[in-house]
């Protein structure tokens, strides 16, 4: 049976733009016939997988996503001497592992952008150091082995340098997918929803003005604001629901059970003090749950967002959110039978309502 930990989380917002859209406004969704305020996954994870919850709990075990390993081993063999002809060619070799290339420029020596792989894409500590050992290898007179028509490396150079399974926690968390190395790519073992207002919510304008220092009081033809323009923002009480499967977690971090756990606390605590850094410069719209409900268990998973399809009215909305959840959580159960074996709530609202470091407990034991 599979041991799933399920994280639901209400957190206050006040006036800000966590996750903007194309025009600049927070992103939005319509949800029981009304609008509300979004905050999309992906903004959520990397805001939680690059905080300093992440980086001192997991310091060791968590990779790059980036397009740019290409450079590091361009510079790396350079550093060891190697031609500029040499070192762009390896370099370029050794990124086709993570992802195609695109076709290098006529001036080598100014092209070590031409070493960018085209997609993004997840990068273990390991696997960085089997790069650069490889192309180490290269230099010395191994080549990296392509196939027939040259446009990509041959299966053996996958086997050489990406792994199915080592110590990148984030990885393991969040997946990845090499569409050149499909044997490697991660299974997301944590599945993050996007978090919308529990009521109905709106984006509003905040015309502003910036004025210019060093203007004259006397330069009466320039008199006025030196800068005008409008920015978007809402505000607004958000559920997040968050599902783990432990023991595909376990499985992607090869074993490792310190490891896992150490992921599974700095998961629990980013999620629960953690923001998206959108505007933050402009409104410091730092928050932290109110209220979590963590669960434990090998029951089918399911997300708590339709206790809101109704959208929370009134002027207390955190107790009404609260209300909503546990009441449609209890019928679930009612009409299912009991969705996890455990729970643990943390709730500031009230007096004796339980703490992050109980509900982090809960989550790793």
């Amino acid at each position: 049976m599979t041991d799933f930990l399920q994280l639901h989380l209400l957190i206050a917002f006040g006036p800000s733009n966590l996750n903007r859209d194309d025009t600049g406004r927070p992103k939005s969704v319509i949800f029981g016939g009304v609008n509300r305020i979004r905050v999309s996954s992906q903004s959520l994870k990397r805001a939680w997988r690059t905080s300093d919850v992440f980086k001192d709990a997991l310091e060791g075990h968590l990779a790059d996503r980036t397009r740019r390993l290409g450079r590091v081993v361009h510079k790396h063999l350079l550093e060891l001497g190697a031609s500029a002809e040499d070192a762009l060619n390896i370099a370029r070799d050794v990124a086709m592992v993570f992802g195609e290339v695109p076709a290098p420029k006529s001036d080598l020596a100014d092209s070590v952008d031409s070493t960018d792989a085209k997609q993004l894409a997840f990068i273990s500590q390991e696997e960085r150091a089997a790069a650069l050992a490889r192309s180490e290898e290269a230099l010395r007179g191994k080549p990296i082995e392509k196939t027939k028509k040259g446009k990509k490396v041959a299966h053996e150079e996958h086997e050489a340098i990406l792994r199915q399974h080592d110590g990148a926690a984030d990885v393991a968390m969040f997946g990845r997918m090499l569409a050149d190395a499909r044997k490697f790519n991660r299974e997301a073992s944590v599945q993050v929803a996007h978090a919308f207002t529990t009521h109905q919510a709106h984006a509003e304008d905040d015309y502003y003005t910036a004025v210019d220092d060093l203007k004259s009081q006397d330069e009466l033809d320039d008199a006025g604001a030196g800068f005008i323009s409008v920015q978007e923002f809402s505000a607004g009480v958000f559920y997040v629901y968050i599902c783990v499967d432990r023991d595909l977690l376990l499985k992607n971090v090869g074993g490792e059970r310190p490891v896992r756990d150490a992921a599974v606390a700095a998961l629990v605590e980013a999620a629960a003090t953690v923001a998206p850094r959108g505007k933050q410069a402009s409104f410091a719209s730092r928050a932290r749950a109110f209220y979590i409900l963590a669960e434990r268990g090998p029951a089918q998973p399911r997300s708590l967002a339709a206790a809101f399809l109704k959208p929370i009215e009134g002027t207390n909305q955190a107790e009404a959110s609260i209300k909503a959840l546990e009441s449609y959580r209890d019928r679930l159960d009612s009409a299912y039978g009991p969705c996890a074996a455990e729970r643990r709530t943390m709730d500031v609202e009230k007096e004796d309502g339980g703490t992050l470091a109980e509900i982090i407990d809960f989550a790793v034991r």
